[in-house]
């Protein structure tokens, strides 16, 4: 299996922190945009997409910060990770991602961040 490399991705969004971070970590927010259905029990998120189910463990949360998740059968140095940050200065929110992928597939991961984070603004209205 070829090894994953780490990639980050930075999107705006017109949204508060709070509202943003509840749907970064909220089962039912996130099944509103990232996942067709999102359960949660025991620190692990259930992430089913095409009806094939993806567990992830959640490894840290900050309120309205940030999200840490890792996938239950991924490499033990792979996460990924939704954090919410805003400028001091201009108060611009911004959703910045750090994901895994192989080398190979990176572009493509890219791709599916894009479409995501373009479905999360429109659910926020943003």
């Amino acid at each position: 299996m070829a090894e994953k490399k780490k990639f980050n991705l930075e999107y705006e969004i017109k949204s508060s922190p709070k509202i943003l971070y509840s749907f970064l970590s909220e089962p039912n927010a996130l099944s509103q945009w990232f996942a067709d259905e999102v359960t949660y029990r025991d620190q692990t998120y259930t992430f089913v997409w095409d009806g094939e189910e993806h567990k992830a463990k959640l490894l840290s949360a900050k309120d309205n910060k940030l999200v840490k998740f890792k996938w239950i059968d991924d490499e033990p140095h792979c996460y990924f990770e939704m954090e919410v940050m805003q400028d001091e200065l201009t108060n611009d929110v911004a959703l910045a991602i750090t994901d895994f992928a192989p080398e190979d597939a990176i572009e493509e991961r890219k791709k599916i961040w894009d479409n995501q984070i373009e479905y999360l603004i429109s659910v926020l209205g943003a």
